[in-house]
């Protein structure tokens, strides 16, 4: 039996104005998925996925997880004709939208294969197999989300908007830094979203431009602070950040208000994540007392979810 795993991710930075080639720092959490694969004497493979999700998410994405695990499988050369095997998802990552669930999917099965077939990959041709199997999912991914499970840690990384190769950077912190992550329990259409903020950036490009430079600035005080594991001054930076997606109009009254909920109970910092307007917002919790505290206050401020985690290593 072959064994993986794959890590969840969040964006700490970035979101919406990656599109426009600015960087995004995304950070793989140490929430996640594992798969385990087991040979079998029929052709083909089957699948018993027993992660835990959000209402229906696994439904929904059934066939992209089809077109993904077929696109892995196809990818490293793996002959299932005449003996085929038995994949089985679990971990502790929620399967849901907004944490790289498809992601660490991905990551987590073609390390499973890896392992059974002794196909003696480096960590390198992991990521570049869970990316082929991430098209299953997203068609043409950024590939930001299968770096940050295949690697964990912080990625640094910058969209090229003229369709070239992406910049990403690999980078470590010294230890641990708590996350807690809550859901609205929103969908919204990343599309709609991101061709808003479009609109409105054609509407003054002028304003766009400088709230641009801004977040050019902010990005790398981030990155530095987390190097330095300044939390106080990365929380700041993450409210800040929040602001500027507010101005973007991106936010909601629901996002609001588990933002406020997180900080008035001890977060040192409090933003969405992702799309926006709905999903997931995350807070940065300095120590176990601050995360449960936090944590709480957001159950009673009627998050759908709530999950407590780390990134950095």
């Amino acid at each position: 039996m072959g064994q993986g795993s794959g890590k969840g991710k969040v964006i700490l930075f970035g979101e919406h104005f990656v599109v426009y080639g600015l960087p995004a720092v995304a950070a793989g959490i140490a929430a996640e998925t594992t798969a385990e694969v087991t040979r079998t004497d029929t052709p083909g493979w089957t699948i018993e996925d027993l992660r835990p999700e959000t209402p229906g998410y696994k439904v929904e994405k059934a066939e992209e997880q089809k077109a993904s695990t077929d696109r892995v499988i196809r990818h490293l050369g793996l002959d299932l004709a005449k003996r085929g095997v038995h994949i089985k998802l679990g971990g502790n990552l929620v399967a849901a939208s907004g944490i790289g669930a498809s992601a660490a999917n991905c990551v987590a099965l073609a390390r499973a294969l890896n392992a059974e077939f002794q196909l003696d990959l480096t960590a390198d041709q992991i990521n570049e197999a869970a990316y082929e199997g991430e098209k299953g999912y997203h068609g043409t991914p950024s590939g930001i989300d299968n770096t940050a499970s295949t690697f964990g840690g912080l990625i640094w990384y910058v969209r090229n908007p003229a369709g070239g190769v992406p910049v990403f950077e690999k980078l470590k912190l010294k230890k641990q830094v708590g996350l807690v992550i809550g859901s609205t329990g929103l969908t919204a259409s990343t599309k709609k979203v991101v061709d808003d903020v479009a609109v409105k950036k054609s509407s003054d490009p002028r304003w766009f431009d400088s709230i641009a430079e801004e977040y050019k600035d902010l990005v790398r005080e981030a990155r530095e602070s987390l190097l330095r594991i300044d939390l106080k001054k990365t929380g700041q930076l993450m409210n800040k950040n929040q602001e500027m997606l507010r101005s973007l109009t991106v936010s909601c009254p629901e996002l609001e208000t588990l933002i406020q909920e997180a900080l008035r109970n001890g977060a040192l910092g409090a933003k969405l994540t992702g799309t926006g307007r709905g999903g997931l917002m995350i807070s940065l919790v300095p120590d176990k007392r601050t995360t449960e505290q936090v944590a709480g206050a957001l159950q009673k401020a009627g998050a759908a979810a709530v999950w407590k985690t780390t990134f950095g290593q």
